[in-house]
C-alpha cells in the first residue's frame, strides 16, 4: 500500500452512504452490458446505496441507445449523453460535476480497470482515506506501449512540482469534498491524475491488476497518449522553460567560448580561423534552438487562450435518469424522500415525480 498521509477519519456508516461509478466511453458498446453486470456486483458486495453513472462521449457504434434502454428499466443507472466527442478527459470532468454520492469512483469502461477492485476502494474510504487510487500492474500492453507508460511515469514525477504516484491512472475512488474541489478548479486542459494529486487530502494506494481489453483496438491511439502526455507536464511542470533556459546559457558558454578562442588566434597569432562549413552548422543549430524555445512558449500561450477563452469543456445533449441542475442536491433529496416517506408505493412515485418536476423548473 501507498499512502501519502496514514492518519484516517472514520466514516460514516457505510449502509447509509451513497456510491457514485462514474464511467466515461466512447464506442464501446461490445463490452458495456458485461461492464454492468460487474460492477453492479462490485458495489452489491459493499452493502451501500449506489449508482452508475454513464458519459457516452458521443459514441457512434449504438452504445448510447443500449444505455437509455439500461436506465429505462434500472433506476441506479444514469447516463449523460455528449453532443459530440470532447475527449476522455472532459467525460471525467462531467461524471465529477453530476455525480451525487458521499464518495466517487472514476474508471474507464474497457475493462481494463477491473470492477472487483471497487470494495477494496470503499473499504478504505470507509477508514478514512479520502482518495484511494490504483497502482497499474501487469499491464498488457504491447512492450513498447508498457516502456512508454514505464517512462512518462517517472519523467513526469522527476519534473513536476507536486508529488504524483508512480503507475496511477484515472482507477481510483474520490471522497465527496475532494470531488468538490476538482470539479470547482478553472483549469481547462486537464489531467485528472494531476489534479487528483495537487489538491492533496489523505491519500492511498492499492496494487490493482490492469485487465485485457475486450478486443485489440487501444482505447487511445500514440497521438492521444502524446497530446496527454504533452498535456501533463506543461500543466503541472515549468521543466520544459528550465530546460530551454538551461540550453540557452550553455549556448551562449559554448559561443562565447568561440568568439574568445577566434579572437585569440585573430589578434594575437595573425591567423584567420577556417570553417564556413562548422560556421553554418553553429547557425543552423542556434536556428533550430530558437524555433524549440518559440514551440515551448507556443505552448503554454495555447493553454492561456483557451483558458481565457473559457468555452465550455464539453456540452450535454441529453440526461436519462439524471437531474437538471445541482443533481447532488436534488439527489439528496429524493433519496431522502423515498427513504422517510410513508405510503404505497404508487403514491411514493406520484410524490417523487411532483419533486422531481418542481426540482427541474427552479434549475432551468
Amino acid at each position: 500500500m501507498i499512502g501519502f498521509e496514514s492518519t484516517t477519519v472514520p466514516r460514516k456508516p457505510l449502509q447509509q452512504a451513497l456510491i457514485s461509478v462514474v464511467l466515461p466511453l466512447y464506442n464501446e458498446a461490445v463490452v458495456l452490458r458485461t461492464l454492468h453486470k460487474r460492477v453492479q456486483e462490485a458495489l452489491e458486495q459493499c452493502g451501500c446505496r449506489y449508482e452508475i453513472l454513464f458519459v457516452d462521449d458521443g459514441s457512434t457504434d449504438g452504445g448510447g441507445e443500449f444505455l437509455d434502454q439500461l436506465a429505462a428499466r434500472t433506476p441506479a443507472v444514469r447516463v449523460i449523453h455528449f453532443s459530440r466527442n470532447f475527449g476522455h478527459q472532459a467525460a471525467v470532468q462531467a461524471g465529477l460535476e453530476h455525480a451525487a454520492g458521499d464518495a466517487v469512483v472514476i474508471m474507464d469502461s474497457d475493462l481494463q480497470d477491473l470492477p472487483e477492485a471497487i470494495p477494496d476502494f470503499v473499504r478504505l474510504w470507509t477508514e478514512g482515506y479520502d482518495v484511494v487510487y490504483a497502482v497499474r500492474h501487469g499491464r498488457k500492453e504491447n512492450g513498447l506501449k508498457r516502456m512508454a507508460f514505464y517512462g512518462f511515469y517517472r519523467m513526469l514525477n522527476a519534473v513536476a512540482r507536486t508529488p504524483m504516484p508512480m503507475d496511477a491512472g484515472n482507477f481510483g475512488l474520490l471522497d465527496r469534498r475532494v470531488v468538490q474541489e476538482i470539479a470547482a478548479l478553472p483549469d481547462r486542459d486537464r489531467y485528472f491524475p494531476g489534479l487528483r494529486s495537487w489538491v492533496g487530502f489523505r491519500q492511498t494506494g492499492i496494487a490493482v491488476e490492469r485487465g485485457k481489453r475486450h478486443d485489440d483496438r487501444p482505447r487511445v491511439t500514440l497521438t492521444g497518449l502524446f497530446r496527454l502526455a504533452k498535456t501533463a507536464l506543461f500543466a503541472f511542470s515549468s521543466f520544459p522553460l528550465t530546460m530551454f533556459y538551461g540550453i540557452a546559457l550553455v549556448s551562449m558558454l559554448v559561443c562565447g567560448g568561440v568568439t574568445g578562442f577566434t579572437l585569440y588566434h585573430k589578434l594575437v597569432t595573425g591567423l584567420a580561423i577556417p570553417g564556413w562549413a562548422s560556421m553554418t552548422m553553429l547557425a543552423s543549430f542556434f536556428g533550430a534552438l530558437n524555433a524549440l524555445g518559440i514551440g515551448i512558449l507556443g505552448e503554454y500561450a495555447i493553454r492561456i487562450y483557451d483558458q481565457v477563452r473559457a468555452r465550455p469543456q464539453y456540452i450535454i445533449s441529453r440526461r436519462t435518469n439524471v437531474p437538471v441542475g445541482d443533481s447532488r442536491r436534488q439527489q439528496q433529496l429524493l433519496n431522502w424522500l423515498a427513504e422517510n416517506w410513508s405510503g404505497d408505493e404508487e403514491e411514493i412515485e406520484a410524490r417523487l415525480d411532483r419533486v422531481s418536476a418542481l426540482a427541474a423548473t427552479a434549475a432551468d
